[in-house]
């Protein structure tokens, strides 16, 4: 078999959706300058009222065989990338070589060994392990070495949502009684709001423990927008409340930092969301900086590296829980490791109705577990009932 042309195209679609799409934004690193920190959540664009557009762009690697393999969602810089540095790469290649494939795209990228241009790698290999799992007429798990299950818990990442302790309230029960167990919310201030955003981020964290009782786990994203001294005053007066973690205190280059953090407290420190390759989260794991690492399948380096970064972090006893940028690929790499190695999926509620819109097969929790796909690949068909357009993209 033998790779004969790379694709990069946007569907576009409507969702129907009754209400304000995105209600809050999380704190953001930018926010230590005010004409930042005044800015508003993200909007989506509104055809009109309760109608919103849905436009995603995707990767497609086709071979003499017939067999596809698919990507994405990506972002355009992602495309432009793997149009003009990573396809001439892949043509006329074995696509089933996901190892040989991956060794050259990084060495010809030694400039992009983080960031976009390894983003656009990621995406590359999880079209190739497509491939290699319809090849094989099997998911994607079972080429893995897996299913080491039959279902994965999953937790509902609240992103988005409004902060109202009202509302946060009223979220809080529909998500357990829709049978999650955990979930994780997103603070909103940081340093440089004083006494009154110590406040509201303890509000935040009171009306949820308050709302599920002591059973449910909570864990509360920072989104590297704190610093050493605010993590550890926040994390002393949070321990009451036993979050299972804070996330991402600090900036990703930061590792001394992390570890005097985690030195410091008795709340679990998670991180790596912002890391890239095993190199990367083995610093992380060299620093005894985090107590969970967090690579996200699609930006850390795609299936291929993952399954590495799983092996070294069971040699260091530390649970991978990747962020939940893609659903069903993270499904492919939970469910071929166990439990002790990646015991949980984050379901991003808001952001798996834009990233799996356009699926034929989203994946969703039920009771707050997720029950393994059964189709060859990835699970990533298209459903052509939802996409008005498709245009191939050129640069």
């Amino acid at each position: 078999m033998r790779i004969t042309a790379v694709r990069v195209f946007e569907v576009t679609g409507e969702l129907a959706f009754p209400d304000r799409f995105w209600e809050e934004r999380l704190i953001r690193p930018m926010d230590i300058y005010p004409e930042h920190k005044a800015e508003g959540p993200t909007k989506l664009e509104e055809i009109e009222e309760g109608t919103y557009a849905m436009r995603s762009q995707f990767c497609e690697i086709e071979t003499d065989e017939g067999v596809t393999g698919l990507a994405g969602p990506i972002t355009s810089e992602q495309a432009f990338i793997i149009q003009h540095q990573l396809a001439p790469l892949l043509i006329n290649h074995d696509p089933l070589a996901t190892e040989r494939v991956w060794d050259r795209l990084y060495r010809a990228m030694v400039h992009g060994r983080k960031g976009t241009p390894m983003m656009a790698l990621s995406a590359v290999d999880c079209a190739l392990w497509d491939i290699k799992g319809k090849w094989a007429d099997a998911p994607v798990y079972r080429l893995l070495g897996g299913p080491v299950r039959d279902t994965i818990p999953a937790y509902a990442s609240a992103l988005g949502y409004s902060l109202e302790p009202e509302l946060v309230d009223e979220r809080a029960h529909e998500m357990v009684a829709q049978g999650y167990h955990a979930m994780k919310w997103f603070f909103r201030h940081g340093p440089t709001d004083g006494p009154e955003g110590i406040r509201q981020n303890l509000t935040l964290v009171h009306t949820l423990r308050e709302a599920v009782g002591p059973e449910v786990d909570l864990m509360f994203d920072c989104w590297m927008s704190w610093d050493v001294p605010y993590t550890i005053d926040m994390a002393r007066r949070l321990t009451p409340y036993e979050p299972r973690w804070i996330e991402e205190p600090v900036l990703p280059d930061k590792i001394p930092q992390y570890a005097e953090i985690r030195r410091n407290v008795t709340v679990p420190i998670a991180g790596g969301e912002h890391e890239y390759t095993r190199w990367g989260l083995k610093a992380l794991m060299d620093a005894g900086a985090v107590d969970v690492l967090q690579p996200d399948i699609y930006w850390a380096g795609g299936i291929s590296e993952l399954q590495k970064i799983c092996a070294l972090a069971s040699a260091y006893d530390l649970p991978v829980i990747p962020h939940g940028h893609s659903v069903p690929a993270t499904v492919q790499l939970i469910a071929a490791h166990p439990e002790t190695t990646c015991p949980l999926l984050e379901y991003l509620v808001k952001w798996n109705v834009i990233h799996q819109f356009f699926l034929k097969d989203p994946i969703i929790p039920m009771e707050g577990q997720v029950t393994l796909p059964t189709a060859p690949g990835m699970g990533m068909e298209l459903d052509e009932m939802r996409i008005q357009e498709r245009r191939e993209i050129s640069f």
